[in-house]
């Protein structure tokens, strides 16, 4: 096979050599439980003191609107049904309504089936061809039943970026809690929670080279919100279980070296992103770019390829060491096409047919040329095998 070139960083990405450094006294030396009182939690109480600090500086929030979580998607699980329920019972049943997008990712999505199911009623905002929500339909949909309003930051499959910002000031105009699934944004593009009338705010530290297992909620103060762990005291009683002070030390890391080298790096995956994009529109017959043109993650190429299963593009990509994804992560051994694609209006013929290379900060120019110059003898070979390509 030879090389090896990972291409799927919004799946997940390494924990770095310096992050890695930095947690490891929290395993072997400050190992102290910080929810203690003797003199051996102080190191890994200022640890975590120190993290909510960061993580907070880095989106304009204040330290103690930071509750760490084990996960991005717990994250998710403890915005929309915390404060769905919350909002429920201080309102005697009123307001029972949920806002979301047909294009979440399952964290939300099953979360809102799973609400339904407790009897709340959830709306589905429909979005364009290219994955962009509508503005008008979500405000239509905003009545006085309506608590949250729940919208990705940015698209994980396709990489398409919502405006938060006008969603933002719709939630307050109508004063609606606002949630953002922000797992693909953050560290990857600025964000100001102040700016954007955030009220809540999602992120996953294994998808900016920190470590898996470790996640974080902005809440915003005065948000009302019901806990999500009951058991001890810890993240002001929202979230009981002992800190995880290595992944949160971590993530802090992580986080603060994403936002130091975000706008050169930026800058940089754009150019080889939309230098895929250019060669794969031009030199490959039949493909189609998902998601926006322009307004879309500086990582992410999505595309659609007619005659094509993506999961024998993905096998032959494995082939040459090419790792790639067909969507999402979570949804890899589904035979399902895309609930994005198909809510973008593709066939499900061409959404089988799905392709998402995402760029990382190893990747080089040569290594888009390798595998777009291997894609397309993938895509010449499989379409050969398809009854219904007739080489066009």
């Amino acid at each position: 096979m030879g090389r090896a070139i990972y291409l799927d960083h919004a799946a997940t990405t390494k924990t770095s050599d310096v992050v890695l450094k930095h947690m490891i006294p929290y395993f072997t030396e400050d190992y102290g439980n910080a929810s203690s009182i003797y003199s051996f939690a102080a190191s890994p109480r200022r640890a975590l003191d120190k993290a909510r600090e960061t993580i907070a500086g880095i989106i304009n929030a204040d330290a103690e609107e930071i509750y760490f979580t084990g996960s991005g998607t717990e994250a998710d699980n403890f915005a929309v049904i915390g404060h769905a329920k919350r909002a429920y019972r201080d309102s005697g049943g009123r307001k029972n309504r949920i806002i979301t997008s047909a294009v979440e990712h399952h964290a939300v999505l099953h979360t809102c089936k799973y609400l339904e199911k407790e009897g709340f009623e959830v709306y589905y905002v429909p979005v364009d061809e290219y994955g962009t929500i509508d503005l008008d339909k979500l405000e239509a949909a905003a009545d006085e039943k309506t608590s949250l309003i729940s919208v990705m930051f940015a698209n994980n499959e396709v990489g398409t970026i919502q405006p938060v910002k006008k969603i933002g000031e719709i939630a307050k105009k109508h004063d609606i809690v606002f949630h953002t699934d922000a797992v693909q944004a953050v560290g990857a593009i600025p964000i100001d929670v102040r700016k954007l009338d955030v009220d809540m705010l999602s992120m996953s530290a294994h998808k900016f080279y920190g470590p898996k297992g470790t996640g974080a909620l902005y809440i915003k103060k005065r948000t009302k919100i019901d806990p999500y762990m009951h058991g001890g005291a810890q993240e002001k009683r929202k979230r009981a279980g002992t800190e995880n002070i290595p992944g949160i030390a971590g993530m802090a890391k992580a986080l603060e070296i994403a936002a130091a080298g975000m706008e050169e790096e930026a800058v940089r995956q754009r150019a080889i992103r939309d230098h895929a994009i250019n060669r794969i529109s031009s030199e490959i017959k039949e493909a189609k770019l998902n998601g926006h043109p322009s307004q879309r993650l500086p990582n992410n190429v999505n595309f659609s390829f007619r005659y094509i299963e993506g999961e024998g593009l993905l096998l032959m990509l494995d082939f040459y060491g090419i790792m790639a994804s067909s969507g999402s992560a979570c949804t890899s051994g589904s035979l399902d096409p895309s609930h994005v694609l198909i809510a973008m209006g593709l066939s499900h013929e061409i959404a089988h047919g799905s392709l998402r290379l995402t760029i990382g900060r190893e990747t080089t120019m040569e290594d888009i040329d390798f595998t777009i110059d291997k894609l397309k003898i993938i895509v010449q070979k499989l379409r050969s095998m398809s009854p219904l390509y007739n080489g066009r």
